[in-house]
């Protein structure tokens, strides 16, 4: 399979579930005595035509988004998670499940939070998040 074709098949998966603004809202908080705690997050998260604000609380970004995407009626649980840097970029590969199905997805970008950010929104599309 071409790189192209890869990216094709699992970087662009068309569905009706796509992530606006994406914000940790708590600013710089070095880790606590007792460990990394949790950080509040907040999105705009689109499906279909209907687009609303998220937030939640987590230990990171992709337990902040599983948990705003659940909060929606989409299950995604992450099976496998790697992450490369290429260049000055970052790809994320995710293999998800919704508890029936399970794919790979894969997201691609400059910041390694967006990358796991758009591999997740991927995998939930391409697992039939809204139907």
């Amino acid at each position: 399979m071409s790189w192209e074709c890869f990216v094709a098949t699992y970087g662009h998966a068309a569905g009706p579930l796509r992530l606006g603004h994406w914000q940790c809202t708590d600013g710089e908080q070095p880790a606590g005595r007792l460990g990394p705690q949790a950080r509040n997050f907040r999105a705009m998260i689109a499906v279909g035509d209907q687009l609303s604000t998220s937030t939640a609380a987590a230990s990171g970004p992709i337990a902040a988004l599983t948990t705003m995407l659940h909060e929606r009626g989409i299950a995604i649980e992450t099976v496998k998670f790697h992450q490369l840097r290429s260049g000055d970029d970052t790809a994320t590969f995710i293999y998800g499940t919704d508890g029936v199905r399970a794919e790979w997805a894969m997201g691609w970008a400059a910041d390694p939070t967006q990358s796991a950010l758009r591999a997740l929104i991927v995998c939930a599309n391409r697992l039939g998040a809204g139907d």
